[in-house]
């Protein structure tokens, strides 16, 4: 056999690669999540959040998240013929996430089961599958959140209530009384206005038997196929709130003309559109003209919930960087045993530990705001809080995450590429930055009893570090200046955070974890980057706690 015929082997052998990190059990392998649960009332839905984890971790969701992603929703706005349909075209990737996320009932299951705890379960189950699939969640929190404000609404109840709870997902786009199903979406800024909802331009005319037809055009409608959403239009009274079907029951659409998808960054799975209005009808929701009070309620839900989906995203970036790290070897040792490497490591550890102590606190106040004032007020207060900071920190933890992998975490196969795109989405969605730190100052303002339930939270981790109370005591002291600037209004937010953070650490986290947040983000000369943990820190220890257990 010469050369030129002899078989062609490989010449190398691929070794000191991580293994997938897959076919496992994502709410097993979270400590802080099994904590929290445990620390507010959700024990209850142990079996739940196991089986959720199970599914988030399996290497089917994986595989179903990147297809979701790699074949983008398409618009379809006419048949073969040229009838106008305005439907959306989804891979059945897609179909099959909302059926796992709506089976779990990851939309709902605080309102059909409320007890103790329901809303922390629920934001759990949020939190999973943010970290699995980000695209499904949209239409699952807008959901979510829609549920308690048509509630209010005994006919727009009776109409969507069974549906919209329900635990089958249809995918059908048609008129409801088809459905099994239905999903809620919003459809509010405009071109001219943002988040500058006053600025609204679409009109709602009176057709006077209780239903208005609504004309004009939405900027970012995201879920455009929901089966009904809540959207605001101006009236002679004001901007107003209505209820308006996807469909009509002839089923024909109502009156919504999509006029092209978004070509966005991240959340390529889900389908974010501009519409315009063509006579849809839909019924008022709440008072005529106080429609920003209405669509504002619902925003508070889904700010909260951002919270919780961002320390999802959070925790499995840093999942995904410590199984890298034990698995990948370098310089005859592990990365995880090289002490750059386990502080960064363990930093963003840390980090990811201290959004979502703070993020189910909050949902903890939700569960309770029925049968207590000051968890009403701190629930209030706080969503804006929690929304700003940790959405605003999970970008830093992805990069840093994305480079633990090197060029490996750089690549469309690897998840981090997926995730690291979704980062920045959740500072934007629901307000920016700048119109949620305004929203705490208007909170602190209007609601004369926010700002002591918020301190009372502080004070109760008052005495179990020196270094904590220091820092709760020069925030005292700078309070009301800060409160009287706007523009020192994101600085006051994060001061709020970092200690909301840190006095929930100290009251429920391991005291390690707890000592090394307030050593680095309180005692000074905190950078806002990841391996900056002090001396004295036992950062390997730390470390090896991220890694997450497969067994």
């Amino acid at each position: 056999m010469t050369m030129d015929t002899a078989p062609r082997y490989s010449t190398y052998e691929v070794t000191n690669q991580a293994p997938p990190l897959a076919d496992y059990d994502a709410f097993a392998a979270d400590p802080v999540l099994q904590a929290a649960i445990s620390a507010f009332a959700a024990d209850w839905a142990r079996d739940r959040l196991h089986e959720t984890g199970r599914c988030v971790g399996s290497a089917q969701v994986q595989e179903l998240a990147r297809l979701a992603n790699r074949f983008t929703p398409e618009a379809r706005t006419h048949d073969r013929f040229g009838n106008r349909i305005d439907q959306i075209a989804f891979h059945p990737a897609w179909h099959e996430l909302m059926s796992l996320t709506i089976g779990q009932e990851t939309h709902a299951l605080c309102w059909n089961r409320p007890g103790p705890g329901a809303q922390v379960a629920r934001a759990a189950l949020q939190y999973l599958w943010y970290g699995a699939e980000s695209g499904v969640c949209c239409p699952i929190s807008m959901t979510y959140s829609a549920i308690p404000i048509l509630k209010q609404d005994a006919a727009r109840w009776a109409e969507w209530g069974a549906l919209i709870t329900s635990n089958a997902y249809d995918s059908r786009q048609g008129p409801a009384a088809t459905k099994t199903g239905a999903t809620v979406g919003m459809a509010m800024t405009e071109t001219q206005g943002g988040s500058d909802l006053r600025q609204t331009q679409t009109v709602a005319r009176d057709n006077g038997d209780g239903t208005h037809s609504l004309f004009g055009q939405k900027w970012f409608f995201s879920v455009p196929h929901s089966d009904v959403f809540l959207t605001l239009a101006r009236t002679e009274e004001g901007v107003s709130c209505f209820v308006v079907a996807g469909w009509l029951p002839s089923g024909e659409r109502n009156g919504i003309a999509i006029q092209r998808l978004k070509e966005k960054c991240g959340n390529r799975s889900n389908a974010s559109s501009e519409i315009e209005f063509r006579g849809a009808i839909g019924h008022m929701l709440g008072e005529p003209g106080r429609g920003l009070r209405t669509g504002l309620a619902m925003n508070h839900n889904t700010r909260l919930d951002i919270a919780a989906a961002s320390a999802g995203l959070m925790r499995q970036a840093v999942a995904q960087a410590a199984h890298h790290c034990a698995h990948r070897h370098a310089f005859q040792r592990a990365l995880i045993d090289q002490p750059i490497m386990q502080n960064v490591l363990a930093d963003l550890a840390i980090e990811a530990e201290a959004a979502a102590w703070l993020a189910f606190r909050l949902f903890a106040a939700v569960d309770r705001q029925e049968t207590s004032q000051s968890e009403r007020l701190l629930a209030r207060i706080g969503a804006p809080i929690a929304k700003y900071w940790v959405a605003k920190r999970t970008p830093a933890v992805l990069v840093e995450a994305l480079e633990c992998h090197g060029g490996n975490g750089f690549i469309e196969e690897h998840a981090m590429a997926r995730h690291y795109r979704e980062a920045p989405l959740n500072s934007i969605w629901e307000g920016s930055g700048n119109v949620i730190c305004l929203d705490v100052l208007r909170s602190l303002e209007r609601e004369p009893g926010a700002l002591p339930a918020l301190q009372d939270e502080l004070r109760a981790a008052k005495g179990a570090d020196r270094r904590y109370d220091a820092a709760l005591a020069a925030l005292d002291s700078a309070l009301p200046e800060l409160v009287r600037q706007e523009g020192q209004a994101r600085r006051l937010v994060e001061r709020l955070a970092l200690l909301l953070q840190a006095s929930l650490l100290l009251r429920h986290a391991a005291p390690a974890v707890a000592d090394a947040f307030v050593a680095s983000r309180l005692d000074g000369g905190w950078s806002g980057h990841f391996g900056d943990l002090p001396t004295g820190v036992d950062a390997g220890s730390l470390a090896r706690r991220a890694v997450p257990a497969l067994g």
